[in-house]
């Protein structure tokens, strides 16, 4: 199978990811606690237009429909038996807009946590994760997804049994995790030591990196400590538009298109190959986005002053490693989605 991805990567020099699911898919109607995955048979139209929207504004790969279409967040629902049919539809609904794109773009078949703990701390045993993520990752070769794109995990364990999960698949692949507590995943992984993990994996990824979070800043200190260990891979950086804050009963990031812009030059310049946004990321951004990129020619990476000045405080003043780094928080069940 060829490389896809990094055939696109060599052309291009950068690729430019899509942005959020649920902010696009709630502002078009979505209800907070509906299965977004549902919209695939249900609301196809809405689908395309998200698809569209990304390719619009200028994004040489999206994500598929599919974050949660495992058989353990779809049992919410009552519809964990239609995790790969669900998962089949969104690549399919995919590929129709890239197909019809006026330039190559790369359907990326998003795959999220199963929401629950694996062993040894939690129930989940690897042989049911690598289950559940071979349906999903089948599902969406079958619809025909270029690669699978595997976000927002916090536990090497999970991120071990997607790897299998896809490789059953024979689907190459993507995966990115959330640095949400300290500059750490909520499990304790650090920067280098998702380095590590990802280089010991066989398949291993096309690509890895870092999705979601407290905020670009945060990201990009991460981001920093994936390139201090030089990975033989290429990075993803895939921020939130900003910091979330509750306006009259909804969830708003703050960050503007101008500001995402400045955020992908500088994620660029900190190591990223891949960028794109994630929750509260909209068209507006990807477009400033874009334009932001096409028109800057690549720099020094930036201090961790700059970034500061320039996107905001950090949440915490470590990333994580070395001295003064803050313990992992006790495991919770996974977050529904990326916003």
């Amino acid at each position: 199978m060829s490389d896809v991805l990094n055939d696109l990567l060599a052309k291009r020099g950068f690729l430019l990811a899509d942005g959020a699911t649920g902010t696009n898919l709630f502002n078009m109607g979505l209800m907070s606690g509906d299965a977004p995955e549902l919209w695939n048979t249900d609301e196809p139209q809405k689908i395309l237009a998200l698809y569209r929207g990304a390719v619009a504004a200028g994004s040489d790969l999206f994500l598929t429909n599919s974050f949660g279409a495992n058989a353990s967040r779809l049992k919410l629902h009552d519809a964990a038996s239609r995790a790969h049919e669900l998962s089949r539809v969104a690549a399919e609904l995919g590929r129709e807009v890239a197909d019809r794109a006026e330039r190559k773009v790369i359907v990326a078949g998003s795959v999220g946590p199963t929401g629950e703990i694996m062993e040894p701390v939690g129930s989940l045993t690897h042989a049911l994760a690598v289950e559940m993520f071979h349906e999903t990752a089948d599902g969406l070769k079958e619809g025909g997804a270029d690669i699978g794109w595997l976000e927002t995990i916090s536990a090497p364990e999970e991120y071990r049994a997607a790897a299998e999960g896809f490789a059953r698949a024979g689907l190459p692949w993507c995966g990115t995790m959330s640095f949400d507590t300290a500059g750490r995943t909520m499990m304790g992984v650090t920067s280098e030591a998702m380095v590590e993990l990802v280089e010991g994996l066989d398949p291993a990824p096309l690509a890895f990196g870092a999705n979601c979070g407290t905020g670009a800043s945060d990201l990009l200190r991460t981001v920093l400590g994936f390139a201090a260990k030089e990975p033989a891979r290429p990075i993803i950086a895939k921020g939130n538009a900003g910091i979330p804050k509750y306006v009259e009963g909804h969830i708003h990031y703050d960050g503007t298109p101008e500001l995402m812009g400045r955020y992908a030059v500088m994620a660029r310049d900190c190591g990223a190959s891949i960028i794109g946004g994630c929750c509260g990321t909209m068209p507006e951004h990807l477009r400033h986005m874009r334009e932001a990129l096409d028109s800057t020619e690549r720099g020094e990476a930036p201090t961790l002053e700059e970034i500061a000045a320039t996107l905001g405080d950090f949440s915490s003043p470590s990333d994580g490693t070395g001295e003064g780094a803050a313990p992992a928080r006790r495991p919770r069940r996974g977050g529904r989605r990326r916003a």
